[in-house]
């Protein structure tokens, strides 16, 4: 045992796209994907939706990994394995569905098992093991689940029951969204998300936007940025340029509302530097004239 300071660097990203069929998480869950890594050679696709995975070939040169029934936790294990050895940097699971109601899935294991409640103690280590491969890998992982509208019934004033729509779930079992890192639901098919869960602070509570690579981008920003407000400071006094500063101010969005006074202070030292050594100058080329 070895106790040692937190770094956000050590941290793995752990990403939940769900939605409803054609709004288009697969290719999300790319262009995230790329804005983490810059490099689509370093991009693993496990696809269980039919070949789906290599639709998007024309975005770059990214691995797919084709997953085919059953569909049972070992396999989605040996499978992210498979690609940890390939020593990938992003893994992408399209998509952790089909673990828990597809073909060979968990809740397939429990009915021929007889359907009893206490043939859950046999499936549920399984499938535990199975999120495990997920938050535990050493790679940025990012999953996509299908969603599903739910409806209940309700007896209105008069006596009548009427269906009404009170949602929409992810079609794995209950909870898995509270082990990631954020978890965004897209809400129409032109990308649109939301943030249901998010422990990085920079979408949770925020208007729907668009997942693009910038979403990636803003993520590994979070994973590699210091923790120490002091840290940053001090690399903005040694920056001397303005175009430093800017590259600054980007590269650390959780500190920005912190560091704004501290980098326009800067900047007018810098600026009333460059005016001293243009008066310097002219002073000197007056004198040899």
């Amino acid at each position: 045992m070895r106790l040692q300071t937190a770094q956000r660097q050590q941290v793995r990203l752990k990403i939940g796209l769900s939605g409803a069929s054609g709004f288009g998480k697969t290719y999300s869950a790319l262009l995230i994907a790329y804005g983490i890594t810059q490099d689509w050679s370093k991009i693993a696709l496990i696809d269980t939706e039919n070949g789906s995975g290599s639709l998007y070939a024309h975005l770059g040169n990214y691995n797919v990994l084709e997953l085919n029934a059953p569909y049972s936790p070992e396999r989605y294990i040996e499978a992210i394995k498979y690609c940890e050895k390939a020593k990938m940097e992003v893994i992408i699971i399209d998509s952790i569905s089909h673990e828990w109601q597809g073909k060979g899935g968990c809740l397939e294991i429990h009915e021929k098992l007889g359907g009893r409640f206490q043939d859950w103690s046999k499936i549920t280590p399984r499938h535990a093991a199975f999120i495990d491969s997920i938050l535990q890998s050493n790679c940025h992982i990012i999953t996509t689940a299908r969603r599903k509208i739910e409806y209940s019934l309700d007896t209105d004033q008069n006596g009548k029951v009427k269906v009404t729509k009170v949602g929409t779930k992810e079609e794995t079992r209950s909870g898995f969204e509270y082990e990631l890192t954020v978890s965004f639901e897209l809400i129409n098919d032109n990308h649109l998300a939301k943030a249901s869960k998010d422990r990085t602070g920079l979408f949770m509570n925020k208007p729907e936007f668009i997942v693009n690579q910038s979403t990636g981008k803003k993520l590994i920003q979070w994973c590699t940025s210091v923790s120490n407000i002091e840290d940053v400071n001090k690399e903005i006094k040694q920056t001397t340029t303005i175009e430093g500063l800017k590259h600054i101010y980007n590269k650390y969005p959780l500190f920005q509302s912190k560091i704004k006074n501290s980098i326009l202070t800067r900047k007018r030292e810098l600026e009333t530097i460059d005016e001293q050594i243009i008066e310097s100058a002219e002073i000197t080329k007056t004198t040899e004239n």
